[in-house]
């Protein structure tokens, strides 16, 4: 029994022994475990490592054979290099000895070239000469061409100078009579209707021109070598059965017949354009019965030829204002184109098409000018055509029976010239003002007063042109007895003009007469005021000067 419990006992004790032995088993293994899972993480890092390395060592290993072949590129190129070197060499040499050559053959021209050498000192020691000869000769002529510019300033003084006067002798107000041809349409008209019957028929060449000449009034111009008279006449049947024969004699400054073309009309004008770049005021305006052909003489038509008195004016402006360049005048070109209807004044260059703005007259000191009129700086002649192009767009015009498109406003156009000259200090202002009157008209004989507004434009045209012949009468009964009152506050188009006709102007009038019969009357008319204006006597012109601070 003892030995049973003492066996027990052992067998207990080597259980506990054996747990003991077995929990130190389980840990050492549970150690050993985690130490190989280390060197499992170990051994994949190194073989991780390896491989990066092994990457990089057959990167290095790729990089090198690309060093490799390109060293062997580079001493492929070296060695053709190498061999060009070489030929290089071979053919340097065979140039140094052929300069060698040629050193000798140039040691020879040098020599020739430095016997030319002392022959061209020679020449130049005597060009100098020649040259300090010139110079002074140069100097001489320099000192003369200013002596000659001095007397060319002078003597464009003296022109001007002459000019004016010739101008002044010709009288202030000047007179042209140009005569219109007979419009087509109105020569269609006579050949359409027989005078005997008055019904439209084919007529003989004898009958159409029997019925051109009962068309046109009887006009003649005897004077074939001055131009300067014409003559009107007029058959009638008296009460008893006599025939009653009229005739009318009229002289101006010149006479143009229907033939006579927009540039001879200019040419005798163009003289008073010379004057406004001499610093004068100049005034040209187109006086006429409606239909007498002022618009086309002020305007003209679209061609060179047939271009009116304004663009020709303007252009030769431009062109005597080039040509003064060289004598040191500088200009600077304005214009303004402005209407007067039923007695207000319209911006014809405004900006809106119609204008509204109420204008006003002012003269002082510096001339005429008109409150808040568009006023543009001209560069070319053909600008201004431009304008005119605007201007014409813009005026008043209305159907009568007189003209189918007739003008019914006075159009004014103004060019501002302003000059100095930089050699002589000396500065002018000019202007050329050119009017294109509304046409004189007679109530029954325009049709006009069966139409209210156009009896109202009537009305207005008549009391103006009418303004304008009292202020001519008051300007002749002035010369004549001194003083007195001259009325050019009757009409705006009187006051705009008081000083183009109160002597302060060069000013000259071109009547436009039609050829017809049935205006016989009314050319008459414009004849008999022309006469009174070109026997009128007013002041002498004055040029505008600017004082030079």
């Amino acid at each position: 029994m003892f030995a049973e419990k003492a066996k027990v006992m052992e067998l207990q004790e080597n259980q506990l022994l054996m747990s003991r032995q077995l929990a130190e088993a389980r840990t050492q293994e549970m150690t050993q475990r985690r130490e190989l899972d280390s060197y499992s993480d170990e051994i994949q890092a190194l073989k991780k490592k390896h491989a990066a390395e092994l990457d990089d060592y057959e990167a290095d290993l790729r990089k090198k054979d690309r060093d490799v072949r390109e060293l062997r590129e580079d001493l492929r190129v070296a060695q053709d290099d190498l061999t060009r070197e070489r030929e290089t060499v071979s053919s340097l040499r065979a140039t140094i000895s052929h300069q060698s050559t040629a050193q000798l053959s140039l040691a020879t021209q040098k020599n020739v070239l430095q016997a030319q050498c002392d022959a061209v000192h020679a020449s130049l020691d005597a060009a100098t000469a020649t040259i300090s000869r010139l110079q002074l000769d140069l100097e001489s002529s320099q000192k003369r061409v200013a002596e000659l510019e001095q007397d060319a300033r002078e003597a464009e003084g003296v022109r001007r100078k002459l000019h004016n006067m010739v101008q002044e002798l010709k009288g202030n107000i000047r007179v042209f009579c140009r005569v219109r041809p007979v419009l087509p349409s109105e020569l269609a008209d006579a050949r359409s209707v027989s005078p005997a019957s008055g019904k439209s028929e084919n007529l003989s060449p004898e009958e159409m021109e029997t019925a051109r000449e009962g068309a046109t009034a009887k006009i003649v111009f005897p004077d074939r070598r001055d131009h300067k008279e014409i003559v009107l006449s007029s058959s009638s049947e008296s009460a008893t059965g006599q025939e009653r024969k009229e005739v009318w004699n009229f002289n101006f400054d010149r006479v143009f017949e229907p033939d006579s073309t927009q540039a001879e009309v200019f040419e005798e004008v163009s003289q008073l354009a010379q004057s406004c770049v001499d610093g004068y005021n100049v005034c040209i305006f187109a006086y006429g019965q409606t239909g007498s052909g002022k618009s086309f003489t002020m305007e003209g038509g679209p061609t060179e030829s047939t271009a009116g008195m304004i663009p020709r004016a303007v252009e030769q402006v431009f062109k005597a204002t080039e040509e003064l360049k060289c004598k040191g005048w500088q200009y600077k070109l304005e214009g303004q184109f402005l209407e007067i209807y039923n007695e207000t004044i319209n911006d014809l260059l405004g900006k809106d098409e119609f204008d509204k703005k109420k204008h006003e007259i002012k003269h002082d000191k510096c001339g005429t000018r008109v409150t808040d009129i568009v006023t543009i700086s001209l560069h070319s002649a053909t600008q201004v055509r431009s304008l005119l192009a605007i201007a014409q767009s813009r005026r008043t015009v209305a159907a009568t029976l007189m003209n189918e498109r007739s003008s019914r406003s006075h159009s004014v156009f103004t060019l501002k010239i302003h000059g100095n000259n930089s050699h002589t200090g000396e500065t002018c202002d000019g202007s050329l003002n050119l009017v294109d009157l509304a046409g004189s008209e007679r109530l029954k004989e325009s049709g006009a007063a069966n139409d209210k507004d156009r009896l109202k434009e009537t009305q207005s045209i008549n009391r103006s042109l009418s303004a304008l012949g009292d202020v001519i009468a008051a300007l002749g009964e002035k010369g004549e007895k001194g003083e007195k009152h001259i009325p050019y506050r009757n009409s705006k188009l009187t006051y705009l003009l008081q000083n183009s006709l109160s002597g302060n102007s060069k000013t000259l009038m071109i009547l436009n007469v039609s050829p017809l019969a049935v205006h016989l009357n009314e050319s008459l008319c414009s004849l008999r005021f022309a006469t009174k204006v070109n026997n009128t006597t007013i002041g002498t012109a004055k040029k505008q000067t600017r004082s030079v601070s």
